[in-house]
């Protein structure tokens, strides 16, 4: 496992037909030692919703799709993009502690 992720960063996942950029939501601790990683899909189209942080990365506008987390393989990183702004990684740390409150 050459690349390690950190949190925050956004790929390029490969996905059976495609590839989409979804962000890294998993701990540093956890991508260091295992060989997944647990992201959250970026995408330009659908409706705002409590789950869903809007953003802009490279000039478009969209959401981080909170509500359709999965884990998945390191080895399906096809390539880093960039990396979230530190305002928008405090708003997914604030949607998901809302989300897995009790």
């Amino acid at each position: 496992m050459a690349l390690v992720a950190r949190r925050f960063d956004v790929f390029l996942v490969r996905e059976m037909r495609k590839t989409r950029p979804c962000v890294v939501i998993s701990p540093d601790e956890m991508n260091q030692h295992i060989r997944t990683v647990i992201v959250a899909p970026m995408t330009t189209k659908g409706q705002p919703y409590p789950s869903r942080v809007p953003c802009t990365f490279q000039g478009k506008k969209g959401h981080l799709v909170l509500d359709q987390i999965r884990t998945i393989d390191q080895v399906r990183l096809a390539r880093r993009m960039g990396r979230l702004t530190p305002a928008q990684s405090k708003a997914v740390l604030a949607v998901l502690q809302a989300m897995f409150a009790e």
